[in-house]
């Protein structure tokens, strides 16, 4: 049986998207499916409050202000219902991921580098919030936060310019953001606790709520190697000859460890969220993750 034929009408659409979609990067591209799944479970960040944009109708009940019935939607039917509007504040969310040399780092080539994995993450991140009308900007790009399909694109572009792909810093630089604005921090947070403490207290110091995003490669969590190993270096560091991995691994667990248990302090400190993400799991488990701790902060 032969396939079906498209009109010339929806053979022309079809073909103008196909040559849209060809000039989109390809990690906006990625992004976006990657939102579209995690979109299909979650609900938005929208809620009842002042605001001049229609939310939905609901009936009547005892204590609402009788300026909030709509009189026309009541008459259309036997029960009085009353108009709710979406709440609205001056808030944009903004978004930061780490350049630093050792998001680099990948244990197997089947495996995306963490920086790769930051950049998905913050750019799906960016894509579920443009569709809830959100303002996103991306931290320490020197660029104004946009909303809409637009701010994505800049952001995509910003993103993946070779001008941008590294920062000698494995933290953002504070700047001043508006109150009620949102961060997220997307990195390896590898760096002393002191000077996490020292960022987050910036921000933090402008009212900013924000989200810590550790990501790291399996074998960063494992150290899975056994026997004599020579380990280099991302940024600048000695190369650190190991005779027996197998017998540094339980101190090195150790560490790591405290060093987790020290992120999660000083987020909690903050009012902030903290989560791990591994590079070998699925990024729409972080991503739902993330948009959980956004969504509980807007209510």
């Amino acid at each position: 049986m032969a396939a079906p034929t498209l009109g010339v009408s929806a053979l022309r659409a079809q073909q103008r998207a196909e040559g849209l979609s060809a000039t989109l990067p390809p990690l906006l591209v990625a992004a976006e499916r990657v939102a579209s799944t995690v979109a299909q479970g979650v609900h938005g960040r929208r809620r009842v409050g002042l605001g001049e944009t229609f939310w939905q109708f609901r009936r009547y009940q005892p204590g609402d202000s009788p300026q909030m019935i709509d009189w026309r939607q009541s008459g259309k039917t036997q029960p009085v219902y009353v108009r709710e509007n979406e709440w609205e504040a001056a808030q944009t969310v903004w978004l930061w991921r780490d350049r630093s040399p050792s998001m680099d780092y990948r244990s197997d080539k089947a495996l995306p580098t963490k920086r790769d994995r930051a950049d998905l993450l913050t750019l799906a991140t960016a894509v579920l919030l443009v569709r809830g009308g959100e303002r996103v900007g991306l931290l320490n790009s020197g660029v104004r936060p946009d909303h809409g399909k637009f701010a994505l694109n800049r952001m995509a572009g910003l993103m993946t310019d070779p001008r941008n792909a590294h920062a000698p810093e494995g933290l953002p630089t504070p700047e001043p953001l508006p109150r009620h604005a949102q961060v997220v921090l997307a990195g390896d947070l590898l760096s002393p606790l002191p000077e996490i403490h020292a960022t987050i207290s910036a921000l933090t110091g402008r009212g900013v709520r924000g989200h810590l995003l550790q990501i790291l490669d399996p074998a960063e969590e494992t150290l899975p190697y056994d026997g004599r190993v020579e380990f280099e270096g991302f940024e600048g560091e000695d190369e650190l000859l190991v005779p027996r991995v197998e017998a540094v691994r339980e101190a090195y667990l150790e560490r790591l460890h405290a060093h987790q248990d020290g992120l999660a302090a000083l987020a909690r400190a903050a009012g902030w969220s903290f989560a791990v993400h591994r590079t070998d799991r699925p990024p729409q488990a972080a991503l739902l993750g993330l948009w959980g701790a956004l969504a509980r902060e807007a209510v």
